[in-house]
């Protein structure tokens, strides 16, 4: 009689993950689908950091190791990618960025790099020919201290150039928001409109009169207004920002999202057909709102909930604002605003309620922030929850940790707190930081060599709407810290650098680990998934390191399929 367990484990063969299929000697026992040749990879696997070649079957690695013994692997059907000595890195994590926001900046007005005010004009101008006789203008991602000289912009601005239409405009770090007159009528903000818990309405000088300048929950005034967009637009936001992608290696995303329930429950139903069908290239896990933790528990979801394509399980609050709008909070008050030390996006007692009650519920929990009081306030809560709910593999994150006292920098790596980073922010808020809050707070600041020093896991990402989606950017950002403005050509508190093997774990293997996904993803060895990136030079290489911005990716490869190629 035959064995029936034989022949049960015979039928589940082709069903196995490939990493199954491997005999004795760890060698495949089929040709593989795909086999990369005579490349430089770096694998942030610690036992073997360098390899020639690696092999794929299906959508995991089966080899990592020599071009010869690589070669014996190709068939007749396998697809070889001869790299010429190229770098070859595991695809890039981003930990924090809002995909479908992002995608629909790409369609709106851009005003980041207006120079002065009259470029600043000509594109509200411009784009307000453009648009649809009843359509409001949105996006603008303006930057006062570059175009305006530090001057905060005014709904009387805004109407030298779009009257007669709805404007809703937010400044780039999203915490700041201009509206026109026209919007001010719409909202009924006049001199008798209170500022909302954790926002601010700004006044004109010895007035109550608003200038049109909304800070965080403020902007909810207004929001309610803005038209929901379309599923057309949703699609097509979504598509833009998956070519995006693409381009930029970047294989998997921690989606901060920022829209509306009934926006964001359309976003995971596309995705999961995008997903169904093959048109997703990159893998997503999106985060809910924290307040939205009793909905999410009560019918049994945890972190990481879904697959390797979409997940949820995760959510995210604020403590504080930002320090471009200064509205972070810190312990002292603002060398520009001599009266304000930021703000309280959300009061600390709810905010602390919320993380304990998701915490207990076993979701992932993420908190903006990025003052010093604010991280701290954040921290406390953090250590409250694990003594009251007890120890387990949790991995609480702090967005942005942007400006920490020193004395907080063990605290991370003592409560197994992940610092979820943006290294472009430093060299873009170090054009102007130490006028918001002086040089001495900024020496502490961005502080990534000395969170890596004190053994803290830091998490890379790019904050995309807020800055450029190109993980190259950020590395090069982290290691060499010069300033937008070229005022920092050895680096802006130089001491903060990091290697670029460090800033790719962080951008790699350790940005996967805060999503619960390093037994998956993040380095590239036997049995994860073949999600890697071709690169136009050797970023590792002690003589690029100051060329890493000249870097282009040139393939992308995402679950062994290539997504990308730049040839194409």
């Amino acid at each position: 009689m035959k064995n029936p367990l034989l022949l049960l484990a015979i039928a589940f063969l082709p069903f196995l993950p490939a990493h199954y299929l491997l005999g004795q000697d760890d060698a495949p026992q089929q040709p593989a689908d795909l086999v990369v040749l005579n490349a430089k990879i770096w694998t942030v696997n610690k036992d073997q950091p360098e390899a020639e070649a690696l092999a794929v079957v299906r959508d995991r690695i089966v080899f990592v190791g020599s071009t010869a013994a690589a070669k014996k692997l190709v068939g007749p059907k396998t697809r070889v990618l001869d790299l010429d000595g190229k770098r070859v890195v595991p695809g890039f994590h981003d930990s924090h960025l809002h995909f479908l926001p992002a995608g629909m900046r790409l369609s709106q007005v851009a005003l980041k790099d207006a120079p002065d005010e009259a470029e600043f004009g000509r594109r509200l101008r411009d784009f307000d020919k453009k648009l649809p006789k009843d359509a409001w203008m949105l996006g603008g991602d303006w930057d006062h201290d570059r175009a305006l000289n530090g001057v905060l912009p005014t709904a009387e601005l805004i109407d030298k150039y779009v009257p007669d239409r709805p404007v809703f405009m937010r400044r780039y770090d999203g915490h700041m928001a201009i509206v026109n007159t026209k919007v001010l009528k719409m909202a009924g903000i006049d001199e008798r409109t209170p500022d909302p818990t954790g926002g601010v309405v700004f006044r004109k000088p010895g007035t109550k009169i608003p200038t049109g300048l909304l800070r965080d929950r403020a902007m909810g005034l207004v929001d309610n207004l803005v038209p929901r967009p379309s599923n057309e637009e949703i699609a097509l936001a979504l598509r833009a920002s998956l070519e995006e992608a693409r381009r930029y290696g970047v294989t998997s995303v921690q989606d901060m999202d920022g829209s509306d329930s009934v926006t964001r429950n359309t976003m995971l139903r596309m995705l999961q057909a995008m997903a169904r069908t093959g048109q997703l290239t990159v893998r997503i896990r999106v985060y809910f709102p924290l307040g939205a933790y009793a909905s999410l528990a009560q019918i049994g979801i945890e972190v990481g909930f879904g697959d390797l394509w979409v997940s949820i399980g995760s959510l995210k609050d604020f403590i504080d604002g930002s320090l471009g709008s200064t509205t972070a909070m810190m312990f002292e008050p603002y060398e520009n605003e001599p009266t304000s030390s930021g703000i309280f996006v959300t009061p600390v007692g709810r905010l602390r309620e919320r993380v304990l009650a998701a915490d207990k519920a076993g979701l992932g929990v993420a908190v903006h922030a990025i003052g010093d009081r604010g991280n701290a306030e954040l921290l406390d809560i953090f250590a409250e929850s694990i003594e009251k709910n007890g120890k387990r593999d949790r991995r609480f994150r702090v967005e942005h940790a942007q400006h920490l006292r020193p004395q907080d920098y063990k605290r991370f790596a003592e409560l197994g707190v992940i610092a979820s980073m943006q290294p472009y922010h430093a060299i873009d808020d170090g054009r102007w930081a130490e006028g918001r809050i002086g040089k001495k707070r900024c020496a502490s600041s961005y502080a990534f060599r000395s969170l890596l020093d004190a053994g803290a896991k830091l998490a890379f990402g790019t904050d995309w709407m807020v800055a450029p989606l190109d993980p190259l950017l950020g590395i090069d950002a982290a290691v060499n810290r010069r300033t937008l403005d070229g005022k920092h050509p050895q680096g802006w508190f130089p001491e903060q650098k990091i290697t670029v093997a460090e800033a790719l774990e962080c951008y790699t293997l350790t940005s996967a680990y805060a999503a619960f996904l390093e037994k998956d993803l993040g380095t590239l060895e036997k049995g994860k998934l073949a999600d890697f990136v071709v690169l136009s030079r050797d970023i590792l290489a002690p003589a690029e390191r100051d060329r890493i911005t000249d870097t282009r990716v040139l393939t992308t490869v995402v679950g062994g399929r290539v997504v990308y190629d730049a040839k194409k």
